[in-house]
């Protein structure tokens, strides 16, 4: 699949001299901090963004405040109208073309746009997905690359059409996937790559000078969607699968396991961890805790999970030497 990727050389945001910003309009949709890094290079490089569609407010933390997206945080302070439809009926896609858009960018915006949405600027949609496509098609690419412990990823420059991340490619650029990588430290460098070939490649698709190449759909996969859920530990994996669901899932939803005690079952939230790969001489049962060096450990499948901070349920971020003296008796526990 690789070899199959069309390059982009690497250069500043902004186009060269022979490729000068074009003079059109651009409906931009986005919700994440990624979309936010992707819309403010558009911005840098004097795009005329005449309108962004982002996600409608959601309540956030403890006090559940109404609290908008990154997206729309920028828009307002750069004097973009915002606009946060809560469904695309034939109302939203009426509104998009009062902006009369030349062409429409999405990042992450985290809805379908339907048919007739499409069909409303000349130069079409363009996505900037979060995957080397046809992998990891969906709503949650970086997470499910982590997750299936992938050792490259990528982003891609699509033109949208009715399918979820079907269209045909216009760019993509590929990079590896360290020890170290998280979902945040993933997304930072995919979207300046995005940013990047963006700027490249609107003055070419404009120009009518970009080829699309369609996808291989043999070669596709699609994301699992993520819930709290799924950041349920199995103590019977290895500990490597472990540590990419932890890599994946971090910060939210996080990775947690239980803890059954006499006055109740506890639910605990791993927040940082490191491993071991290898079984120490004496091998435990699968979720033990128990002290190596000076190190807390659990039993896996193969290899150790070192617990470095912890959250109890209803409890704020600790060191696990903390927890610890409040709760001596989790050296020996059995974790669910």
């Amino acid at each position: 699949m690789l070899s199959d990727i069309i390059p982009i050389p690497k250069k500043s945001v902004r186009p060269d001299q022979g490729s000068p910003v074009p003079d059109i309009r651009i409906v931009f949709m986005g919700t994440p901090e990624f979309s936010r890094e992707i819309l403010e290079g558009l911005l840098d490089c004097d795009y005329h963004v005449v309108a962004a569609y982002t996600r409608p407010d959601k309540p956030v933390g403890r006090n559940r405040e109404l609290t908008a997206s990154p997206v729309k945080r920028l828009s307002v302070e750069s004097g973009i109208p915002v606009e946060q439809p809560i469904r695309f009926d034939e109302e939203t896609v009426r509104r998009i073309r009062e902006y009369r858009p030349d062409l429409i960018i999405v990042a992450a915006y985290g809805r379908i746009l339907p048919t007739s949405a499409l069909s409303v600027p000349r130069f079409g949609c363009l996505n900037v997905h979060a995957s080397l496509l046809p992998r990891w098609r969906g709503a949650s690419p970086v997470q499910n690359a982590l997750i299936a412990g992938d050792t490259g990823t990528g982003v891609s420059i699509m033109l949208m059409d009715a399918g979820m991340d079907t269209g045909p490619i216009l760019a993509q650029e590929a990079f590896p996937i360290t020890d170290d990588d998280t979902r945040d430290s993933l997304l930072s460098r995919m979207a300046e790559d995005g940013i990047r070939l963006l700027a490249d490649i609107i003055p070419r698709w404009i120009g009518k000078r970009i080829e699309p190449r369609e996808q291989d759909a043999s070669q596709a996969t699609v994301c699992q969607l993520i819930d709290r859920e799924d950041g349920r530990i199995f103590w019977n994996n290895a500990a490597e699968s472990i540590r990419n669901r932890y890599r994946g899932l971090h910060p939210w939803p996080g990775i947690f396991t239980f803890w059954k005690r006499d006055d109740g079952l506890l639910r605990l939230k791993l927040v940082r961890i490191s491993i071991q790969k290898t079984d120490p001489v004496m091998k435990r049962k699968f979720g033990e805790v128990f002290v190596a060096g000076d190190k807390v450990a659990v039993q896996t499948g193969e290899g150790l999970v070192f617990i470095e901070e912890i959250q109890p349920e209803g409890k704020g971020v600790m060191p696990i030497r903390d927890f610890l003296n409040g709760r001596p008796d989790f050296v020996g526990a059995l974790l669910d």
